[in-house]
Parts: C-alpha cells; sequence; structure tokens
C-alpha cells in the first residue's frame, strides 16, 4: 500500500433540517473546493434558534489527501 499523507480541515455545517442535513452540506461545500476527500468526522453539535426557527450546526473535520510522490 502506497504511503499517504493527509491534510485536515474543520468546517460548520448548518441546516434548518437536520443533523444529517447540516453533515451533507458540509461535505458537499468542501467538495466544491476540496480535491481527494477520504473520510470526515463530526466533533460537535450545536444548535441555534432564530426566531423560533431550529438551526442544526455540525463541526465537521474533513481527512484529504495531499498530492504528490512520497518524502523519501
Amino acid at each position: 500500500m502506497p504511503d499517504k499523507t493527509y491534510k485536515i480541515v474543520e468546517v460548520v455545517g448548518i441546516s434548518e433540517e437536520s443533523i444529517q442535513h447540516a453533515v451533507r452540506n458540509a461535505m458537499a461545500k468542501a467538495g466544491h473546493t476540496l480535491r481527494n476527500i477520504d473520510w470526515f468526522e463530526v466533533q460537535n453539535i450545536r444548535g441555534a434558534m432564530h426566531g423560533g426557527k431550529l438551526e442544526f450546526q455540525v463541526e465537521v473535520r474533513i481527512g484529504f489527501r495531499l498530492e504528490g510522490s512520497p518524502v523519501s
């Protein structure tokens, strides 16, 4: 198996629908600017109330493979 090196970024996904939808929003947005996404991890779940409506917020750590040859 080849050596792999990962970079981790953290994003916050938001949805008025559900926690799962907030995760999907975070991953979809990250997918527009990041290549080689291999995994994600939900770090925190929180919410807010705005005008009587719930807002779900999830902090997501995303791991993506760095491109290029391994360092010798």
